[in-house]
Order: C-alpha cells, then structure tokens, then sequence
C-alpha cells in the first residue's frame, strides 16, 4: 500500500532558522506520521508539506497537488496528523473524505483523532471533528475581526503596507510616519491641480519625469515583491491621481474599511458604503496642509459635472484607438470637441495613437456615406459594387478575432489574479498589495468581460445582416442628403470607427468605418 503524508502548520513558526526551512513543528509532524507508516507497513509516495497556511485556506499549493495526485490514483492512502490538517470546512469533509475518496479508492486517517475510512462507524466521528473545526475557524474570524474593527475604531494603522507617502513607524506599531521622499511627490500633486493642472496632466509630467508610481515605488524600496510587470503598469495614471486628491489620510485622519471580506471562508473583497468605514481624525502627522486640501476639495467639486441626458457625444463608444483598442475620450478644446486615446494623455510610450475633431470625424463619415449613395444611385446594383456580402464577411472575420483575442486577455488575467494570489498566500506580496494589484487586474478583466458581451453582440447583429441581405437600399436612401449626424444616426449606420495616429508630415488621419449595412 502506497501513502501519501501531508502536514500542515496555519501560523508562522518562530523556530524556523531561515525562510526555506520547514518549521520544527512540521517536521515533527513528518517524523511522527513516517513511524506510523513504517509500522503499517506502508511505502511512503511522498510528502505533501504546507507551512504557513490555515485550514480554510482552499488554495494550499501542496493541497491542490495532493488532490490532484489523489485524483490520478496515485497512491491509496492519505495520511494526516489529524483531520483539521487536511482541513476545517466541513464541506471539505464531505467532498473529499466522505464523497471522492471513496469514489477514487483512497483511504483517508488521521492518527491522532482516530479517523480512517476504513473503520464502520467511523463516520460520525469525522463529521463531529469536521463540525467542531468549522467552529473553530467561524469563532477565530470572528475574534480577528472583533480586534481588528476595535483598533481601526481607535485609529491604528491595519494594514501591511503604509499608503504612498508614509511609512510604518517601526517604534509604534499601528502609527505611520512620512516617508520624505514620496510626500514630495503626494505635495507636488495637490499643488500642481491647485493650480490648474488636470488629472491626466499631472500624470503625464510624472511619467515624462520617470518617477514610478506608487506600487513600483514600493517593489523599488523593497517594501513588497509584486508579480511580473505589466505593459504600462510603472506609469502614473489618471485613477492615481483622482484617488490621491480624494484622501483624507494626507491631511493626518486615519480612513480604513474601504472594503470588507465576505466571509470567512473566502478571501474575497467587496466595497463597502462610505458611512461604514473608520475614519479617525489627527492620528498621524499631515502631508497636506488643510488650506491646499480645502482648495483642492473645492476644485474638485466644481470640476465634476453630473451627468445629465442628451449629453452623450455622437461617437460615444463608437469611436476606439486603433492603436491599442481603447475607447476614444471627448475633450474640449477652446470651444471644440476632439476625440483622443486615454493612454495618449498619461505618456508619450504610453500609446501615440487616436487624436481628431469630432467635427472632421462627421464630415469623413458623411462623406463616405455619400460616396457609398452616389455608387448605389448611379448603377443600381449595390451588391456587387459596394459588396456588402464581402464588407460583412470582413467584418464578421474581424469580430472573430476580437472576440479570441478579448477571451485570450480575460483568461490571462484570471492568471494574473490566481498567481497574484499564490505570491500572497507564500509571503512574497502583502495583503494590502495584493488587494491593489488584484483590483487593477480584476477591474480589467470585468472592463473585458463587458467589451467582449458587446463584441458578441455586434457579431450577432452583423450575422442578422448578413441573412436579411438588401436592407442596405433603404438605410442610404434614408441618409443620402444629411449634411450632420445625430446620435441616433450614429446608432442605426456605424458599429464602431476605428481612428488611426495622424500620418507623419501630413494632417492626415486614417478612419476605417465598419458600418451596420
């Protein structure tokens, strides 16, 4: 009979000579469970070792991996120190030890608490264990959160990483400092927009200024280990920014509980309302003085405009970059609307790509409209002179590939996520650091979701068109003599413009119009 060893150690052992050496405490587990094998008589496969991991913890590398080798049959028996090794959640006890196992021919003990699934009657026993460490883990949860909520309420700093431009104070834990460097940055933001510089501006100087952002600032300095770098994740953004503008905490109030986890027995995050978070004044010293923030928050309420209806421009989601596929943003410009790339404003390599009037875009428009009206009027056969049939295939083609590559993106960054994950539950990335990143890769990822439902639907439609054949007739009939378009234009003749960077020494810029017909 072939075992499998698997140990399991939930809080970091402080007899540990080095990061790499197991703790003493699972190595007595591994010498402990070693004698009892030999006893049986049992060949030991191999031993499975999580340190620094609790038994609510569902993404332990070596657990998945003992699973998986579990799954493929590769020995008959698993054997733990006891049952709350393997696991805590009593749903893990019936998927696994009572229902799967049995399924797979593995055999499951644990020596200490007497459970093997070999044994009648045994059952009850391991539902009792299973049972009672649920308890365990809702009453120790429930006591963290009990001495976490009472800390944020008397104003100390939770958290594994300081917010950019303070650092912990390393004599009074929960207290934060100023890190003289960063709060340079953080002063030089506020007065920048105090005086009269955008958001986007602001990131732009930075980053034409090579001065990283607040996540590559902390994995420069050490202060965490992130994951592989990203395209364009060292740059300063306009979120940045707006968040930087927007918090308290530079002005020496402690504001904590922006979000909260859904329970305990996952490691998700969701935001929480504003009337739930802990907000404690004068806790530590001010970057900002209250005079510029009061400026600030001033200005900022004036900027921001409430959306109202009527207001959506005519190419609204309808114009993208054709360099990176971003929609384009409308700007004004001494009383005229231009069209740009959101990632053109942040840096010079962030992407040179889309940049045009929204005036000369309508005219570009109307005039390949009429153009296509003018072939259709002067030889009456539209399908073979503007081959409709061949401009939705092409089009239908070039959805297709948008599609696989949108799904190609979201999967890589449901890696991206899992990984980011891993490196947290290892100690290579922080908790507070691992929520940012993984709220910047999952943000993306539901950006992509959504354009990719979009992209289907779009599919969808061009297929409808490609079936009804000769509606195109009637559509230019119905446009043939405007002179301007209406959103609602727009909406019925173009499913996206793809605009194109201005063609050097010329004021040209290439537009590609996939139309609805």
């Amino acid at each position: 009979m072939k075992a499998a060893i698997y140990c399991r150690l939930s809080e970091e052992d402080r007899d540990k000579q080095n990061a790499t050496e197991d703790s003493t405490s699972i190595q007595n587990q591994k010498s402990m469970l070693l004698q009892y094998a030999m006893a049986q008589g049992w060949e030991v496969y191999h031993i499975y070792s999580d340190d620094d991991y609790t038994g609510a913890d569902r993404n332990r590398p070596e657990f998945k991996l003992l699973l998986e080798d579990a799954k493929n049959r590769k020995f008959d028996i698993i054997l733990c120190k006891t049952q709350s090794r393997f696991t805590r959640e009593l749903e893990l006890v019936e998927k696994y030890i009572h229902g799967l196992f049995p399924l797979w021919g593995i055999r499951f003990v644990s020596i200490v608490d007497n459970a093997d699934t070999d044994i009648k009657g045994n059952k009850k026993s391991r539902q009792i264990n299973g049972l009672v460490n649920e308890w365990y883990l809702e009453d120790m949860s429930e006591n963290i959160r009990s001495v976490l909520k009472n800390r944020r309420e008397n104003g100390y700093h939770i958290g594994a990483t300081a917010l950019y431009g303070y650092q912990k104070d390393p004599a009074h834990k929960g207290h934060l400092i100023i890190d003289d460097e960063a709060a340079e940055i953080v002063r030089e933001v506020f007065t920048l927009f105090s005086q009269g510089y955008g958001k986007s501006a602001i990131a732009r100087m930075l980053n034409d200024r090579g001065v990283p952002n607040p996540t590559e600032y902390k994995r420069q300095k050490g202060i965490i280990q992130s994951a592989a770098k990203q395209k364009n994740s060292t740059l300063w953004k306009y979120s940045a920014i707006a968040d930087m503008l927007e918090n308290e905490m530079y002005i020496g109030n402690m504001v904590q509980g922006k979000y909260g986890s859904v329970s305990y027995k996952t490691k998700q995050n969701k935001p929480r309302p504003k009337e739930q978070w802990y907000r404690v004044e004068g806790t530590h010293e001010a970057i900002i003085e209250k005079e510029l923030w009061e400026t600030v928050k001033g200005m900022r309420e004036q900027r921001a405009k409430p959306f109202t209806s009527g207001s959506v421009g005519i190419f609204s989601k309808k114009a993208c970059c054709a360099e990176c596929g971003y929609n384009l943003r409308s700007v004004k410009k001494q009383e005229r609307r231009f069209l740009t790339c959101p990632n053109r404003s942040v840096s010079k390599d962030a992407c040179a790509g889309a940049f045009i009037s929204v005036d000369r875009l309508e005219r570009m428009v109307i005039a390949e409209l009429k153009q296509l009206a003018e072939k259709y009027l002067d030889k009456d056969e539209l399908e073979r002179n503007i081959q409709c049939s061949n401009r939705l295939e092409k089009q239908k083609n070039h959805i297709l590939e948008s599609i696989a590559s949108y799904e190609k993106k979201i999967q890589e960054y449901g890696k991206a996520v899992r990984e980011l994950y891993l490196d947290k539950v290892k100690g290579i990335l922080t908790e507070s650091d691992y929520l940012e990143l993984s709220k910047e890769f999952t943000a993306e990822k539901s950006r992509l979701e959504e354009i990719l439902i979009h992209t289907k639907e779009r599919l969808t439609d061009v297929e409808i068109h490609m079936k009804a054949g000769d509606n195109q007739k009637a559509l230019i009939e119905q446009y043939m003599n405007i002179d301007h378009l209406t959103r609602e234009m727009v909406e019925v003749l173009i499913d996206h413009v793809d605009v194109g960077r201005r063609i050097s020494g010329t004021r040209d810029v290439p537009i590609t119009i996939y139309w609805n017909f």
